[in-house]
């Protein structure tokens, strides 16, 4: 009789399981540790003491830390980049600029800001953060295309609308690091047509 192999994570000592952690438990455990402690908070023993499980729950699940996160970069991307556009495209044309805007500056990207300086010191991570740059900005440039404007013009008002997106990221006075719906649309005219 062949035996059965039955999917657990390991408590803590002295704790009992209350629920499975699943990889998307991880992963979302993983982002909120990059957003809050940076690269060097995605450790392994530190990661399971904050879900109070242990080491043996994270390698349930990913091969090692590598491959850990590998994973998180490709769920970053997903998130905050495939499931917008997705999520966008079932918008009327007219409208996905001004939604695609009004979301992404009325985020505070937290995670983002912590892959970039993830970036700043892994060529790997900087590769693909440039490969989700280039996607963002093509999209961009694709509904300002859509809203009237000829490519190559919308390809420079893609990249510079960009540009003020990841500066926006940065400001750190409240007053200054949002806008109005009214004052949204006034600028998104200013890249129509």
């Amino acid at each position: 009789m062949a035996k059965v192999l039955v999917r657990v994570n390991t408590p803590v000592y002295g704790r009992g399981v209350i629920e499975r952690l699943t990889k998307s438990d991880w992963i979302a455990h993983g982002l909120r540790t990059l957003a809050g402690d940076g690269v060097a908070g995605l450790k392994v023993g530190s990661m399971a003491t904050g879900l109070q499980v242990s080491r043996g729950s994270f390698y349930w699940h990913f091969e090692d830390i590598a491959d850990f996160r590998s994973q998180l970069l490709k769920s970053w991307q997903e998130r905050t980049t495939d499931q917008v556009i997705r999520e966008l495209e079932t918008e009327a044309e007219p409208e996905r600029l001004k939604q695609l805007l009004t979301r992404a500056f009325d985020a505070r990207p937290t995670v983002d800001r912590a892959i970039r300086s993830w970036a700043a010191e892994d060529e790997a991570v900087a590769a693909i953060v440039a490969s989700v740059d280039a996607r963002r900005i093509a999209y961009i440039a694709d509904l300002i295309v859509a809203a009237g404007v000829e490519r190559q013009r919308a390809s420079r008002r893609a990249t510079f609308l960009y540009w003020a997106w990841l500066g926006q990221t940065i400001v750190m006075d409240p007053s200054h690091a949002s806008l109005a719906d009214v004052e949204m649309d006034d600028i998104c005219e200013l890249f129509e047509s």
